[in-house]
């Protein structure tokens, strides 16, 4: 199968474009922590995660006690599940939100309640 020769060339100039496009994309891009989170649980996480972390008397309890560490909520708030369906999402001024995660292999269940630029642990359940 013999190719004519002009669009031999369109290739190449298309193929060219394109990776100077993408190598433009990973100099613009790649040093920065960018990210796009297009799933709600995801989104709802890291909301909850750019504001003032806060934590009820109950949960303060059960960190100094060390039964639950500061950092096992942290990664709860980074890779746990949201339950929107017990989750209170439309209540006005502050929303409640259920995030299922894992505290040292055992299930876990916070409950965070979310006002302007506060997000406050209420409750952590481990079952």
């Amino acid at each position: 199968m013999n190719i004519p020769h002009d669009i031999k060339k369109r290739l190449s100039l298309y193929g060219f474009g394109f990776a100077m496009g993408i190598g433009l994309v990973f100099f613009f891009l790649g040093g920065k922590n960018s990210s796009c989170n297009w799933m709600p649980n995801a989104r709802m996480l890291q909301i909850i995660r750019s504001k003032q972390i806060t934590y009820s008397t109950e949960v303060q309890n059960k960190i100094n006690s060390v039964i639950i560490d500061s950092t096992d909520i942290s990664q709860i708030l980074i890779d746990g599940d949201i339950d929107f369906s017990k989750s209170q999402v439309k209540n006005n001024p502050c929303r409640k939100y259920l995030i299922n995660g894992e505290i040292k292999q055992q299930e876990a269940i916070l409950i965070v309640k979310i006002c302007d630029s506060i997000a406050t642990i209420e409750t952590v359940e481990l079952k």
